[in-house]
Order: C-alpha cells, then structure tokens, then sequence
C-alpha cells in the first residue's frame, strides 16, 4: 500500500469532505432515488437514472476519500533550516518579470496551484527542495525556462 505525504490541514480538508459526503450528499441522493421510484416504470424514468448515476459518482467518492484517508502520512515536523522541504512556505521572486510569488509545498493530493500549493512532485517544487533564502533556480515548465530568487523559506 502505497503511502501519501499530506500535510495536517490537507489531512483534515480530506476528513471534512468525506463527512460531508457520508452526512449530506448521500442521504440527499438516496432520497432523490426514493422520488424517482414513486413516478412509477423505472425502464423509462430518467429522474431515477439520473440519481442512480449520482449515487454511483458519490459512493466512488467516498471509497476514494477513504482510501487517501487509510494511505495518509502526515508529515507535520518541517525543518526549521531554511531549507526548502515538504510542507514548508516559500516566497520567490521571479527574475524574468520582477513579480512576487508564494507556494507551499504539499502532497499531490492537496495540490492547488491557483490557491498557491504545489505538489512536491511538480518541477518548480523539485527544483526547489534542499535549497535556501538568496539561491537562484532556474526550473523547465510547459511554459518554458523559468528562473527565481528565493526570498523568504518559513515552515
């Protein structure tokens, strides 16, 4: 069983999900079945269809969710090096446009780049672990070569 690194607010923003899915979506579904069934033939009854579809897409949720769960590791002790690691913020100034960017480096699972956490796999993440504050990376992105300063390393 394949372990996933996660941090605790990633951990606990899975847990929330899967509570809210078991406690409100799945009851709101299965009683949106319930309506469906009272129209009558179900061969013909796209109402029912439909909530047999949803039922399906939530009840897959919730094993996937609950595998994530059972497979978490929570990685929690960031050094306190000044070392890019796992878990920690980093700040960068991009020194082809001048512009100022965070991130956090998380597990894949809790990964939002627009919300400015980024998977530890990611080039800029791979480029940046086990470097510190005043370092220069230069990282291969699908939009082309892109070079930073490293700013500021918190945990």
């Amino acid at each position: 069983m394949k372990q996933i690194p996660i941090t605790r607010e990633g951990y606990e923003a899975l847990k929330k999900e899967l509570e809210r899915l078991k406690r409100e979506e799945r009851p709101k579904v299965i009683a949106e079945i319930e309506r469906a069934r009272a129209f009558g033939d179900l061969s013909e009854n796209a109402e029912y269809h439909a909530a047999k579809e949803k039922q399906a897409f939530i009840e897959a949720k919730i094993r996937e969710l609950e595998d994530k769960l059972a497979r978490a590791v929570i990685v929690e002790d960031v050094p306190q090096d000044g070392k890019v690691c796992f878990g920690c913020k980093v700040k960068l100034r991009d020194l082809d446009n001048g512009r100022v960017i965070e991130y956090q480096i998380v597990g894949g699972e809790e990964a939002n780049p627009s919300a400015g956490k980024i998977s530890v796999h990611s080039p800029v993440a791979r480029a940046l672990i086990g470097k510190e504050e005043g370092d220069e990376v230069e990282v291969v992105v699908p939009a082309g070569r892109r070079r930073y300063l490293i700013l500021e390393v918190s945990p």
